[in-house]
């Protein structure tokens, strides 16, 4: 019987030659005024405010594993794009504290529920901004871009 442990799935995501990718959501929400709000979560460590994201999931379109992670982080449900609008790069830094480069694909992602509870909801806080306010509160300059030119799909 073997002892070795099985890797967890995101460190498998970083073996692989295709590059340390990752899907994101990025929740929005347009109000009666017709101002579009983006929705931000911290991130567990550092607390940053940024967009839910997280590895590949097997057997799961970029788009619909940007959703659930946007429900794991921050309980959303809603309805997301198959079409990315973009993609940024940050520096991820393991428990270990080695950096790996990451490589997010953005998806759109509407939102029509906000649970009361959500899977990491004693580790997260969410919060809504202006796309002004959201783009000043993270730290990635291509995320910043992105969340002050998006304009939803009629």
């Amino acid at each position: 019987m073997s002892t070795s442990r099985r890797r967890p799935y995101w460190r498998t995501c970083l073996s692989q030659k295709r590059g340390n990718v990752q899907y994101g959501a990025l929740p929005y929400a347009v109000g009666p005024d017709g101002d579009l709000r983006i929705l931000l979560v911290t991130s567990r460590g550092t607390r940053r405010w940024i967009i839910p994201k997280g590895w590949p999931m097997k057997f799961r379109r970029p788009h619909k594993a940007a959703a659930q992670e946007a429900f794991e982080e921050a309980g959303v449900i809603g309805k997301s794009e198959k079409r990315p609008i973009g993609v940024y790069e940050y520096d991820k830094v393991t428990d270990d504290g080695l950096a790996i480069r990451c490589t997010v694909t953005v998806f759109p992602l509407e939102v029509r529920h906000l649970g009361r509870t959500w899977p990491e909801a004693s580790e997260r806080d969410r919060r809504w901004f202006s796309q002004t306010e959201a783009a000043e509160r993270v730290d990635e300059p291509q995320l910043q871009d992105m969340l002050r030119t998006y304009r939803p799909s009629a």
